[in-house]
């Protein structure tokens, strides 16, 4: 039986997460998993579904009946298999016993006994009595346990064991035993002779097996016949919950009690008039707030609403079927708003649901709260719109725009003239400017803007401007010191339809910037006490963004006007390039690019272009102090490489002086770019300090940008040299120099801008100025957001023919052929009133040069607008002016080549030192060649000397 019902179980599992029985819950872990509920279409009756799929009354009946049937049936099946079981196993004794009787009593069984050979004549009969009974063998054995016939031919011969030690006795028996075939039920009976003695036994054996498989072969039968009346117990079960939840409405046990308990609170709880009323007419339900605010009769439910005594309009509602929504009825005292739906969505019976609220306070307190909200709105919309621009009219005109047409008819306002000048208003005595109107024609009767606004000693508006507060007039008509100021113009005014006017300081930090007025016309209430309030909020929060916007135009005025005296205002005139500049400050104000053209001696020009990270006046001033210290280390005639060392320590010092300063923040992220052009040789030297490169742009029409070595910005202390760059140009190249806000902004990275450069930059040859334009118009098609600084240079080189030069040997003896040749090159030159001066000063230089310095020793004179006299040696040490003693027989000759030079200085090389001397070429060159040498030293003498 425990395999039989083991198998059944194993059926009955067969489908994971299923159940074998049709429209049974899923077999889970009891989580609640629906993973194994069947899906539609698999013959379960569509009606129930729905049922399943809700916790209502219904599905709990449903699945209670179908857990009771589920239980018989299975119970039903487990008793019909045990008791099958119990049948076939007493059929299968009742079987064995018979044929080992009947085997034993056969006739010849004795004579076959006790023959030569048993086994021969008993094994056929065996046989053919055990496929006639069923059995699965039939053994004969004596006493002695060896066994005559068997089943199985191999046991012949063996000694049986098994409990027949009773049928030895003379007692048949049957009973339960493991033998040769498996666990079976064996029947064994004595065979006797004519004493009565037992002289053999026969057995007959049934396998337990068999007997399970004779039950098996009838499960099926009762499964189906389980599985049909399950099917027909669901089905039912499924016609009385269908039946129930049309009943109930799919509601469950707790939601049925919510629903009454919500319907006792409807009742009796709520605060708004409920009302059923059905097709007929008739009131079926009212709540008590209803009963109350209708003063229905205690027998109110069940009678036709006309006869309720309520008004005719209300009860006219009630009985049609006109819906309504926040419908205005009066009942009694009470101003109800009643809302009217139809039930049929929802119920059987057709009908109305009403429900009533009192709102006679309601609209009252509604209509105060939508104007605060209103007035709220727009403060917030003020604060978004007031002071988007940092403009001081616009701000004022954004408070105008904001306040019409939500809150005034007109406004207007008045700003102090300072405050336009971005200067901090005047305490006193000031009067101010109509600075915006908003909501008038052009042809107005106010004031205009630009005006200057004063009023009369005395009038209302003028105390309110004295005493900077707030003054609300509502009837304006009716003041006649306002009228009288300017009756033409008032009575335009009032013939505008304006009738009322609230005037409101604009103060800011305590300090008062001006006045706006609100004026009020045609239908609109005129001001009172509470939008004098809210125009002051108003006010406060427009003038924050005022004085933002006044501070702000005074900082970016002080900052122009820093930048502009800082700036280069006309380029210095030179014959080494041909220069053109362009400057574009940015959207958020003046910044820290700049520029810069310092001549130097010897036909050379350094082109400067920097960059200070930020804008305003730190930044500017930043600037201008980079700019004069490039300047002042410029006259030191420094190459790029040196000039940047020095500027970089600058910076670094200027930082550690500044550091402990809160008010001066660090000169953090200066760039600069310092380029030399000799127009003698057409050599370009530069160096960069964490700058862009150079552009150059060759007269084909090439591009190329001029790659120095990379070197950190300025003040950065990382302490390593600047190293230069060299390149000998073509005269009429163009080099550019430019800071990043030309070629870099949020929508286009570096390589894409210097991209864009170097494709305007290429083509026909044009001039700087037509460069500038150019670039301009390529990359900056709107306003920056950023500075932009543009230098466009064209080179020029200096006719050979105006370019003299002489090597000298050490000799003192070689100072006059050079001499003598130089007086000669410059009577071609047509200079020859500068001969005189000239040859003073070279004979000086290069003698200085034969004596103190060293080999090579190299003479150069360059005819440009002025005449430039150079002396280079192979020596480090300059010399210097002294003052010389009346015993002293040298020591005036530099201040003679002082005296005929307009300028002289030393610069160094890497080979050595260079002296150079300038002499003007026009009539104002100094002193004149007839003035005698003892009258230069007497007026040496007389200003005490180098």
């Amino acid at each position: 039986m425990s395999g039989q019902s083991g198998r059944f179980r194993r059926w009955l599992r067969r489908a994971p997460g299923r159940s074998a029985f049709p429209g049974a819950p899923p077999a889970g872990n009891g989580t609640g998993d629906h993973q194994g509920e069947r899906p539609a279409g698999t013959g379960d009756p569509q009606h129930i579904r729905p049922s399943l799929t809700t916790r209502s009354v219904a599905r709990e009946v449903f699945l209670l009946q179908l857990v009771l049937v589920v239980l018989l049936v299975a119970a039903a099946v487990v008793a019909f298999v045990v008791q099958a079981r119990r049948d076939t196993m007493l059929d299968a004794r009742h079987r064995t016993f018979a044929a080992a009787e009947s085997f034993a009593h056969s006739y010849g069984l004795q004579e076959a006994l006790n023959s030569a050979d048993p086994t021969a004549k008993l094994q056929p009969l065996a046989e053919e009595a055990r496929k006639a009974s069923g059995v699965d063998a039939l053994i004969v054995y004596k006493l002695d346990g060896i066994a005559l016939t068997h089943s199985d031919p191999r046991q012949i011969g063996k000694h049986v064991i098994g409990p027949y030690a009773e049928a030895a006795r003379g007692k048949p028996f049957t009973r339960t035993f493991e033998g040769a075939l498996g666990l079976s039920v064996i029947s064994a009976t004595p065979v006797k002779d004519g004493s009565g003695k037992v002289v053999a036994i026969v057995a007959a054996p049934v396998t337990v097996e068999k007997v399970q498989k004779s039950v098996n072969r009838q499960l099926p039968m009762f499964l189906g016949i389980a599985v049909g009346a399950l099917a027909l117990a669901a089905g039912g079960a499924g016609l009385v919950s269908r039946r129930l939840r049309r009943q109930t409405h799919g509601l469950g046990p707790a939601e049925m009690t919510r629903m009454y308990e919500h319907h006792d609170a409807v009742l009796h709880a709520v605060r708004e008039g409920v009302l059923i009323v059905g097709r007929d007419g008739r009131l079926l339900l009212a709540n008590d707030e209803a009963r109350r605010l209708l003063d229905l009769p205690a027998d109110a439910e069940g009678r036709h609403v006309g006869d309720l005594g309520l008004d005719h309009r209300t009860a006219e509602l009630l009985a049609s079927d006109r819906l309504a929504t926040d419908e205005v009825h009066l009942a009694q005292d009470k101003l109800l708003a009643v809302n009217k739906r139809s039930t049929s969505p929802y119920g059987a019976h057709q009908g109305s649901v009403v429900t009533l609220r009192d709102t006679t306070e309601l609209r009252w307190l509604s209509g105060r709260a939508e104007v605060a909200r209103e007035r709220l709105r727009l403060l917030y919309d003020a604060g978004l719109r007031i002071g988007s621009t940092l403009n001081v009219e616009r701000t004022a005109e954004e408070l105008a725009q904001v306040a019409v047409p939500r809150f005034a008819d007109i406004a207007t306002v008045e700003l102090e003239d300072s405050v336009l000048k971005g200067e901090e208003p005047a305490v006193t005595g000031s009067e101010p400017h109509r600075t915006a109107i908003a909501g008038l024609p052009p042809d107005h009767p106010l004031h205009p803007v630009g005006e200057l606004i004063r009023f009369d000693p005395g009038t209302p508006v003028a105390g309110s401007a004295d005493q900077a507060r707030s003054l609300v007039e509502p009837d304006l008509a009716g003041n006649s010191a306002w009228r009288s100021q300017d009756p033409e113009r008032t009575r335009r005014i009032l013939d505008q339809g304006v009738h009322s006017l609230a005037v409101v300081p604009l103060r800011a930090r305590g300090v008062v910037l001006g006045r706006v007025d609100f004026w009020r016309s045609g239908s609109s209430p005129p001001f009172d006490d509470e939008d004098l309030s809210f125009a002051e909020e108003l006010a406060g929060r427009a003038a924050v963004g005022v004085d933002n916007a006044r501070r702000y135009t005074r900082e970016r005025t002080m900052a122009m006007t820093l930048q502009r005296s800082l700036m280069p205002r006309d380029l210095p005139e030179q014959d080494a390039l041909e220069v053109a500049h362009r400057y574009l400050p940015a959207q958020a104000g003046v910044g820290g690019d700049w520029f810069d053209v310092i001549p130097l001696p010897g036909a050379r020009v350094a082109l400067v272009v920097g960059d200070v990270v930020g804008h305003g006046v730190h930044a500017a001033a930043t600037m201008g102090r980079l700019r004069i210290a490039v300047h002042n280390f410029s006259a030191l005639d420094l190459s790029p490489d040196e000039l940047l060392g020095h500027l970089d320590e600058l910076v670094t010092d200027v930082d550690v002086q500044d550091e402990d300063s809160e008010e001066t923040p660090a000169i953090t992220g200066a760039t600069c770019l310092y380029v030399i052009y000799d127009a003698a040789s057409g050599r370009v030297t530069s160096a960069t300090a964490g700058h862009l490169p150079p552009a150059v742009a060759y007269p084909d029409g090439r591009v190329e940008f001029l790659q120095a070595p990379v070197s950190p910005p300025l003040g950065l202390g990382s302490s390593l040299p600047f190293e230069t760059a060299e390149l000998s140009l073509p005269e009429g190249s163009r080099l550019v120099l430019y800071t990043d806000g030309l070629v870099e902004n949020r929508s286009r990275d570096l390589d894409e801008g210097l991209e864009a450069l170097a494709t305007a930059l290429a083509g026909p040859d044009r001039t700087p100025d037509d460069t500038c334009a150019t670039v301009l118009q390529s990359l900056l098609p709107a306003r920056s957001t950023d500075d932009v600084a543009l230098l466009v240079a064209r080179t020029r080189r200096l006719d050979p023919a105006d370019v003299a030069e002489w090597d000298v040997a050490r000799d003192p003896a070689a100072v006059g052929p050079v001499r003598n040749a130089c007086v000669r090159q410059l009577e071609q030159w047509g200079l020859h009133h500068l001969v005189h001066g000239a040859e003073l000063i070279l004979s000086e230089l290069i003698t200085n040069a034969v004596r103190h310095g060293a080999e090579p020793i190299h003479v150069r004179l360059l005819h440009t607008r002025t005449l430039i006299c150079e002396v280079s040696d192979g020596s480090s040490t300059s010399p210097h002016i002294r003052q010389a003693k009346d015993t002293d027989e040298a020591g005036r000759g530099l201040f003679l080549v002082a005296q005929f030079a307009e300028h002289w200085g030393t610069r160094y090389s890497p080979r050595g030192k260079t002296i150079w001397a300038t002499q003007a070429i026009g009539s104002d060159a100094l002193p004149s060649v007839e003035e005698p040498s003892e009258h230069l030293l007497s007026h040496w003498e007389e200003r005490g000397g180098w």
